[in-house]
């Protein structure tokens, strides 16, 4: 179905402020990249990680701060895509740094269950602001200037956000919980996976090693191959759902012959894509029929 004029307007608006701040995202990104795959242990890069964005924020809000955006499009973009971008890592490893200082150094037990403590509190945030958050998740626009253009007020805001009442040149009132959305997500996957690592030092060594080598390899992307392990496990088509993600995905490695690494993390990447979430799946249902009408003809 063909869009219409104002969509298509719309859209090519936006794509101006894109192109603007790709470069400083881009460095960013790759700055907390080598931050990330470097030495020193996780407070260690927390507190770097603090300092990379404090310094990242403090050169973007020169380039804001007393500026007019050349349209209201540009700046809902800026205050709903780009600036929660950067501002989620800040809370990201400031919260980081406070649950992993405060992370009890005894039994496994005891750290699963604190671990388990802050996954809940950072979950409660999202049902104590359900109403903005499903606003956020389900890519909606209709409040977009009202939350993203300065100068308008919420009272139903949360907490993380009341920076905006000291800094309103910089910030809206609902930039902060996008960001806070962010980084909640991105602790969870961090947690989530600690208890994992730390549950599978409780259990007792399985065998799990298979006799024969795959012969298969994954030749397309690993996020690809993440995309399809997600759509499988959520359509319950293996062990009529009740097998775990985590053993999923080792099957996938092992048969594949590929490291998925993260795959929580890339699953929050496949989630935050502005256009189609199911990109692969898309193109494997666009192949199939191809396929199909071609033995037709």
């Amino acid at each position: 179905m063909a869009m219409g004029g104002n969509t298509i307007r719309f859209w090519r608006q936006l794509r101006l402020p894109k192109m603007k701040y790709q470069k400083l995202l881009s460095e960013f990104e790759g700055q907390l990249e080598a931050l990330e795959s470097g030495n020193g242990d996780i407070l260690y890069k927390a507190e770097k990680g603090i300092a990379l964005v404090e310094k990242c924020i403090r050169k973007l809000q020169k380039q804001i701060v007393g500026q007019d955006f050349e349209t209201q499009a540009d700046e809902i973009y800026f205050f709903k895509h780009v600036k929660p971008q950067i501002f989620s890592k800040l809370i990201y490893y400031i919260r980081l740094f406070s649950i992993e200082s405060k992370r009890p150094r005894g039994k496994d037990v005891a750290q699963v269950k604190y671990l388990q403590q802050q996954i809940d509190k950072l979950q409660n945030f999202f049902n104590e602001n359900l109403e903005f958050y499903n606003y956020y998740r389900r890519g909606a626009m209709s409040m977009d200037e009202q939350y993203f253009v300065r100068g308008n007020r919420d009272l139903r805001m949360p907490l993380e956000s009341f920076h905006f009442l000291i800094d309103d040149q910089f910030s809206t009132c609902q930039d902060g919980t996008v960001a806070t959305i962010m980084a909640y997500d991105m602790l969870i996957v961090y947690l989530r996976k600690e208890v994992d690592d730390l549950n599978n030092n409780m259990e007792p060594t399985k065998n799990t090693i298979m006799e024969k080598p795959s012969k298969l390899f994954w030749t397309g992307s690993k996020t690809d191959l993440i995309e399809l392990l997600y759509a499988l496990h959520t359509s319950k088509s293996i062990n009529g759902g009740t097998v775990d993600i985590k053993e999923m995905a080792s099957h996938f490695e092992y048969f594949y012959n590929v490291d998925l690494g993260n795959y929580y993390h890339t699953f929050i990447d496949i989630r935050s894509r502005k256009s189609s979430r199911t990109r692969f799946l898309d193109r494997l249902i666009e192949m199939l029929n191809q396929r199909m009408e071609s033995l037709e003809e």
